[in-house]
């Protein structure tokens, strides 16, 4: 048994002062260092915490391990022999690329990898045969270490490194989502019949592809637009294969009666031709064909009681961890679309008395306690163990300098039963009834005409301010 969790264990890591210590406290000791409460040292804390919870130091605590390591002279154990974990992954990963490189990008590379805030996941993640036999072809030169060599070998583990590099300035941002993109088109529009696969192209080609090459040549984040395109390419070509296997018609001689009757007989998804509608317009393909915006049948939202009641859940339940607690609450109170969430970084926040957070325009506060839930997310942001220190983004995602993907985030709240649009709604209802429309529409970063449309459906009298001008 461990003298210092209570748990019942088959192995041993160490014998220090208070008895035997398993793997987990071991393990969890050599990774916690701040300032010792006793001495005030800044160094390893691996000693048991005092009754406040505050861990001390070893010598403190009567250790009299070195934890120094004999290479750099880092605290934080033995990994290998006498060297920490972080010298292991440098020496292993010179094995494997067969030799200290001497590419300034490969140089980069290896300190990147070494520099993760957990270095030991670097060790497990370099195991991998396919990841060796990358690092190898790098290291030799038979992988040039650039978008294009890295593209000749496609897998996880590839993207993993071109994340990496990417992120810590050793090649260029590529935007990821834009060539899978066209890749997709070319797939769709596969063995489709010509009457088919010609307006889809085109469609795919003029409208979306020269958009979202647009918003990728800017730096803009492709991935939303990609995804919508995908919707509204997908629909099209079953609208089309529909109408052309149906009547044998082609977009040029498709009716009004032919799209009333396929929105009129399937699911609302449909809606989403109009673009496409509307592009052929344009571009003088059909002109006699339209459709009009879906309006939705309902706008779901919480009664105040209920959106008060998941504040509080978010706020002291148990019911999810640390970050996607944090993501219920900028919905519940601030009104944030989960896109936003996601794309909100750390310096955004300013812990001041009070500790504020820029939306929009201009800085908000934050009220107690929800500021102390975000000062905890900030020390223990997830994901940067593996080569993610320095990723800006509140909400780190899995691959290196990336953010989490705003389904992520929906999904874990739809799972405890939160309705995303529901608390948004709710919430933005509310703030337009206690303050003017275009101040919540600056501050929240919300245009001010969707702001006077919550006041408007909230009947409140602000709809009329007269500073009011949407544009």
């Amino acid at each position: 048994m461990c003298d210092r969790c209570g748990r019942s264990t088959t192995r041993t890591q160490a014998h220090w002062p208070e008895g035997r210590i398993c793997f987990t406290c071991w393990f969890t000791a050599i990774h916690t260092h701040g300032t010792c409460p006793v001495c005030g040292a800044e160094r390893l804390l691996p000693g048991p915490p005092l009754p406040d919870g505050t861990p001390v130091c070893g010598p403190c605590a009567g250790i009299v391990d070195d934890f120094r390591c004999s290479r750099c002279g880092e605290e934080s154990g033995h990994h290998r022999g006498t060297i920490c974990a972080r010298c292991a992954v440098r020496d292993d990963l010179h094995e494997i690329m067969g030799g200290p490189p001497s590419d300034p990008v490969l140089v980069g590379l290896v300190a990147a990898l070494c520099a993760a805030k957990r270095p030991e996941s670097t060790l497990i993640w370099k195991r991998s045969p396919k990841v060796q036999e990358l690092l190898h072809g790098l290291g030799t030169g038979t992988i040039a270490a650039t978008h294009e060599g890295l593209d000749t070998r496609p897998s996880r583990a590839a993207e993993h490194l071109r994340n990496v590099m990417e992120h810590h300035g050793l090649l260029p941002p590529r935007d990821r989502w834009l060539p899978r993109f066209e890749q997709w088109i070319d797939n769709k529009l596969i063995d489709l019949p010509a009457e088919v696969a010609r307006p889809a192209r085109h469609f795919a080609t003029w409208h979306h592809l020269r958009r979202i090459r647009a918003l990728a040549d800017a730096g803009g984040d492709t991935q939303p637009s990609v995804r919508s395109a995908k919707q509204e390419i997908t629909e099209t070509v079953k609208f089309l294969s529909w109408l052309w296997s149906t009547y044998g018609r082609t977009i040029e001689t498709c009716t009004q009666r032919d799209v009333d009757q396929w929105i009129a007989t399937g699911p609302t998804t449909r809606y989403t031709i109009r673009t496409f509608l509307v592009i052929c317009k344009r571009d003088r393909l059909n002109a006699t064909v339209q459709l009009g915006h879906r309006a939705p049948k309902t706008s779901p939202s919480l009664t105040q009681e209920q959106r008060i009641a998941w504040i509080r859940e978010l706020l002291t339940g148990e019911s999810e961890t640390l970050p996607y607690r944090v993501a219920g609450v900028l919905i519940l109170l601030y009104a944030q679309p989960l896109k936003s969430i996601v794309r909100l970084q750390t310096p955004s926040i300013v812990d001041g008395n009070p500790m504020v957070i820029t939306f929009g325009k201009h800085p908000v506060d934050v009220p107690e306690p929800f500021a102390q839930l975000v000062r905890d997310l900030l020390s223990h942001r997830t994901n940067l163990r593996t080569s993610g220190h320095g990723n800006p983004w509140l909400f780190p995602g899995t691959h290196a300098g990336d953010h989490l993907h705003p389904d992520t985030i929906m999904h874990r709240l739809r799972l405890i039963g939160m309705s995303n649009l529901g608390a948004r709604n709710s919430a933005l209802d509310d703030l337009v009834l206690e303050c003017p429309p275009p101040i919540v529409a600056d501050a929240l970063g919300y245009s001010h005409q969707v702001a006077f449309h919550h006041a408007e459906r909230s009947g409140e009298t602000w709809a009329r301010y007269a500073g009011r001008r949407i544009r």
